[in-house]
């Protein structure tokens, strides 16, 4: 292995345990004999440094244009192969010509954060079923009785204090995704206003229409940004009928994929209907 790939291979272990994502490009297809050639890989650190190369050329600043934005995309996808002519132009798969470049463009950080404020059912439901589906998960509660490793055995971490307090020293990022379902809308509200303007990927609120419209009522009134508060999802979860804390913890975490991975939530059997053919 050359000290390129070594270093590269390093910064990737690193980034994978610290949180601070990078982007590695590998050409996975070039012309023959083509510069650079098929392997080649060129790591893309967040403030828009490399390590490694793709050449000197427009191809190499495509390819590290493109992989700087996959790092600071919300929701971010975590691997993307897009085609590019010689001169870098993008170019769709479909209009690929034989001597076009494909390159793979991977992301590489810790899972995302999921931090669950409140461990009643509902939070308790989702925590279980979040570490499964790969998120790293933390739950909140000022109640020892209900922030504790019994009611709680998957989960990364488990924070019993103020909430207030706790939300304004935990680290809310672009990677975390933050879900209010505590014991009542007074407490969510009080949560709401530490984390509505924190940069993180999810904001999601549990209640109903007419709470929930309340609460961002009082918020818009107090002075936080339209903006800000558009983007928090509430009433919390997709529309699959639930009503139980299980079934509240599916559809909630259905929304949070989709939030993750770039998904409508829609019907996959409305979206790509199969062909029946004569």
């Amino acid at each position: 292995m050359s000290d390129i790939l070594r270093s590269i291979a390093q910064e990737v272990l690193r980034a994978a345990a610290s949180g601070t994502p990078v982007a590695v490009a590998t050409v996975i297809r070039a012309p023959a004999r083509g510069r650079p050639p098929a392997g080649a890989k060129m790591l893309v650190r967040a403030d828009g440094s490399r390590l490694g190369s793709l050449g000197r050329g427009a191809l190499a600043d495509a390819v590290a244009e493109d992989a700087l934005a996959a790092l600071t995309r919300t929701p971010r996808a975590d691997i993307d192969a897009p085609f590019y002519a010689k001169d870098g132009a993008r170019l769709h798969r479909l209009d690929a010509p034989p001597d076009a470049y494909q390159v793979l463009i991977e992301i590489t950080g810790a899972p995302a954060t999921l931090l669950i404020v409140g461990g009643g059912h509902v939070g308790q439901a989702l925590a279980a079923l979040a570490s499964h589906a790969g998120f790293s998960v933390v739950v909140l509660d000022d109640r020892a009785a209900f922030a504790n490793s019994e009611r709680f055995p998957t989960t990364d971490r488990i924070i019993c204090g103020d909430v207030m307090e706790e939300l304004r020293r935990f680290p809310i990022n672009a990677s975390a995704y933050v879900v209010l379902v505590s014991r009542g809308h007074k407490q969510d509200e009080l949560a709401l206003r530490e984390v509505v303007a924190s940069g993180a990927a999810y904001v999601g609120m549990i209640g109903s229409q007419r709470r929930a419209g309340t609460v961002l009522t009082h918020l818009a009134r107090e002075g936080y940004a339209r903006e800000a508060l558009a983007r928090v999802r509430t009433p919390i979860g997709l529309d699959i009928g639930a009503e139980t804390p299980q079934e509240i913890a599916v559809s909630i975490l259905a929304e949070l994929i989709a939030a993750r991975r770039g998904g409508s939530g829609r019907k996959l059997s409305e979206l790509r209907p199969p062909k029946i053919r004569p």
